[in-house]
């Protein structure tokens, strides 16, 4: 991940958390909808927490298991 965009990551990872917990799912029911092949918990934890970046496609896979636009993620509040 480049350093410089580490405050954007911690905006879409808080984005990700606020739509999961307010569908009242776990990190690992969230990894579990997203997709065939899944995703693990742990890499889910990683993008919330801004740990990792993540490619695009895997964000449209997540907003897509939490059945919101992939915009939604990228809406930030000051």
């Amino acid at each position: 991940m480049d350093i410089r965009h580490y405050d954007v990551w911690v905006k879409i990872g808080l984005n990700i958390l606020h739509y999961r917990k307010e569908q009242r799912l776990t990190q690992e029911q969230l990894a579990d909808l997203c997709g065939e092949d899944g995703m693990s918990r742990n890499h889910i934890q990683r993008i919330e927490t801004a740990a990792s970046s993540c490619s695009l496609d895997t964000l449209i896979n997540i907003a897509r298991a939490l059945g919101i636009p992939l915009y939604k993620l990228f809406e930030f509040k000051e």
